[in-house]
């Protein structure tokens, strides 16, 4: 626990971000240098707070993005007469004719709200505070209700006109896609575990999956790809839209062929998309492409080590593939702390420090590893600082309204570094919130004593594991 910190060293480590801010003094012009008796404790000049963070610290960078979202996302149900008149809905147990979701700032059916839900619920979990819990019980209840309205309508007479198409409710009803089922899926499954209404989330955990198993193309050996941009395509997103739904549905059923459907995806993704001299994944692969560019965008990486971790979570463990499972994490994390930029947080191509520094990627990776040090699948000693780094990177930029910032847009893929050195940043870009909660919360994790306990050296930060590791 970290209650256990020496107090000496606890004073200090939580005096270092006060020290970081003050230079070295410079003597004027002339004057002879004064005597340095000891300098090796003149204090360094971060860009980063070095310091691990406290648990109020933690949980006042995940209460501003909820106090954000809470505003920027609400639940906005309205009867659609036509597209011009949306009357509004306020009860949603009296729903009657052509209802949908009207648009706010973020889209709450989409792939990049399904990690938002799965943060929350991690952020209720560990926090204690009902209110995330809240966030998403309130949304996911409202979608299943809505989806549930609609279904009993007629179809619509074109697919322009129906309000599925219009107001996002099209991917629940009929998925057609990973992008539209595998992340929701996911966050249905841990609501639903958790708790929240599995009775009327159950429908649409079903239907979700039966697309991921049975809908979505696969290559002759049963790898999940696409037909674009070229004919099958792999892209690395999709371990992300896939195998954390099927690691909850192995957990919420107790059937075996979820799991080995979700390993089988690590593996045979990994034996195409990951180049072991780098440790990295490469975004794209085509079958019939050759040679097969490498370019390792970071958030694309986010989303496979994040698979790994969701997976090792819940997979017995005498499933026959965990011990390929966690090689391959392992060695994507030795990969990843590798190329850990200067300032804590990583690059948008992650081997060429010359692109920018970019937010989602980097709190994936920070919740990725520090749910291996907490789990006991990492070393401490050895990731427990580029966590410590990495979360209060994450942390500057999370601003005073509670908003992400410089995460990368959505980003299709490409085959030339220019298309992914210059892809956009924004603030309403999805996909930073949902990351920015999970590694919030998993560090907080940490810092509680689940997975190691912080201590300084010479000035370093450095981990040892906990006597309450679990």
């Amino acid at each position: 626990m970290f209650s256990r910190l020496i107090p000496a060293a606890a004073g200090l480590l939580f005096a270092l971000p006060l020290l970081a801010q003050t230079p070295a003094p410079v003597p004027a012009a002339g004057t002879p240098a004064p005597a340095v008796i000891n300098p090796g404790r003149i204090p360094p000049a971060y860009p980063t707070p070095y310091a691990p963070a406290t648990a109020d610290e933690i949980k006042a960078v995940l209460g501003r993005v909820l106090g954000y979202l809470e505003t920027a996302s609400p639940i906005k149900v309205v009867k659609v007469i036509d597209r011009n008149t949306r009357e509004p809905v306020t009860d949603l147990t009296r729903l009657s004719g052509n209802v949908a979701f009207d648009r706010t700032d973020f889209l709450i059916t989409s792939y990049e709200w399904g990690v938002t839900y799965s943060g929350m619920l991690l952020a209720a979990e560990v926090t204690g505070d009902t209110r995330y819990r809240d966030y998403a019980a309130a949304r996911l209840q409202a979608i299943a209700t809505v989806a549930a309205h609609l279904k009993t309508l007629p179809p619509p007479a074109t697919e322009a006109t129906g309000p599925q198409r219009m107001f996002a409710l099209r991917p629940v009803l009929r998925p057609q896609s990973l992008d539209d089922s595998g992340s929701m899926a996911a966050a249905f499954l841990k609501a639903a575990r958790a708790g929240i209404d599995p009775g009327q989330l159950r429908p649409w955990i079903d239907n979700y999956l039966t697309w991921i198993s049975t809908g979505q193309f696969r290559l002759a050996d049963g790898t999940l790809a696409r037909n674009r941009p070229l004919h099958n395509s792999l892209w690395l997103d999709d371990l992300y839209m896939s195998v954390p739904a099927l690691a909850q549905m192995g957990a919420l059923t107790g059937e075996q062929k979820y799991f080995d459907d979700g390993v089988k995806q690590v593996r045979q993704f990994s034996a195409r998309m990951f180049v072991p001299a780098t440790g990295l994944y490469r975004h794209g692969w085509v079958q019939e492409m050759e040679p097969h560019p490498s370019f390792h965008w970071a958030r694309a990486n986010g989303w496979a080590i994040v698979a790994m971790a969701e997976l090792l979570s819940v997979l017995p463990e005498d499933h026959p593939g965990r011990a390929a499972v966690l090689a391959q994490y392992r060695a994507h994390a030795a990969g990843l702390a590798a190329v850990q930029g200067r300032n804590g947080l990583w690059h948008q191509l992650l081997d060429r420090p010359d692109s920018y520094l970019e937010t989602s990627a980097s709190a994936m990776f920070v919740y990725s590893i520090a749910r291996g040090v907490n789990r006991g699948w990492l070393d401490p000693l050895a990731y427990g600082p580029l966590v410590s780094l990495g979360w209060n990177a994450v942390a500057t930029q999370v601003n005073a309204s509670g908003q992400v910032e410089n995460t990368c847009v959505g980003t299709g893929m490409g085959f030339d570094p220019m298309f992914y050195y210059y892809r956009p940043v924004s603030v309403l870009a999805a996909h930073g919130y949902g990351p920015v909660l999970l590694a919030g919360a998993e560090v907080l994790a940490l810092r509680q004593g689940r997975g190691a306990a912080a201590n300084l050296n010479d000035g370093s930060v450095q981990f040892a594991p906990s006597p309450s590791r679990f």
